[in-house]
């Protein structure tokens, strides 16, 4: 499929959550999957919401990128913060930087950093917008263009689905939209500065987040379901 029938059919899916699961919002991560969805949203769809997720260890280009993007935008992209009680609790029993210790403590620090501020940017919405798509990871490939999230009880939609990398980049350029700039400094995935490095020219788009655990375990908790037949998967396509 073209570049320009992949954006028909995301707008279709974008006006689709606008109106019909009002209210609808996207979360983003900054990441330029999630800024050429943005870009769409604006043009197409402005009544969907935008929300990002601070973590407090984001990296200092990802900080420059939320205000250059709210600029380009022309409107406030909502942020989320987790509690400081349970940053604090966490740091205290596992240490500042204990998320490299073990895949337990690495999903605790999701949790409380990402996992938990997520559902409050959630709350009250019947639809939930994101920028994943199949090719980013193995936890992704199964992944469809709509979805019923049972742990947060919304309809999820993945607009970007079945676009490439390429075909990613090739709205970005065209439309002019900005990006972060560790994406020219070998980060095709950027998440926390701690939990992400640059990657090797031929590795996998996702082998800088988490290098040191296994790959079917790379997701942060944010997409995974919690409930149900299908626990610590994602949620089942419709």
């Amino acid at each position: 499929m073209s570049l320009q029938e992949r954006i028909a059919r995301s707008i279709e899916v974008l006006r689709q959550a606008e109106g019909l699961h009002t209210p609808a919002v996207f979360t983003t991560s900054l990441g330029v999957e999630d800024m050429a969805l943005a870009d769409l949203i604006v043009r197409h769809a402005p009544k969907i919401a935008i929300a990002t997720l601070d973590t407090g260890r984001l990296p200092a280009q990802t900080y420059e990128l939320l205000a250059q993007a709210e600029r380009h935008f022309k409107r406030r992209i909502e942020v989320f913060f987790p509690e400081a009680q349970a940053v604090e609790q966490y740091v205290r029993y596992n240490g500042i930087n204990g998320f490299f210790e073990s895949v337990t403590q690495r999903k605790g620090c999701c949790e409380v950093r990402k996992v938990e501020p997520l559902k409050r940017a959630l709350a009250g919405k019947k639809a939930w917008v994101t920028g994943m798509r199949r090719d980013q990871a193995a936890t992704r490939a199964a992944l469809g263009e709509q979805a019923w999230d049972e742990d947060h009880q919304l309809t999820k939609f993945n607009p970007l689905i079945d676009w490439s990398l390429d075909q990613v980049w090739a709205y970005v350029r065209e439309h002019k939209v900005p990006y972060n700039a560790l994406h020219d400094a070998g980060y095709p995935s950027i998440g926390c500065a701690p939990c992400t490095r640059a990657v090797a020219p031929g590795e996998d788009v996702r082998a800088g987040r988490w290098w040191w655990e296994s790959p079917d375990q790379k997701e942060c908790g944010l997409h995974v379901s919690n409930t149900g037949p299908s626990r610590g998967k994602e949620s089942v396509t419709v």
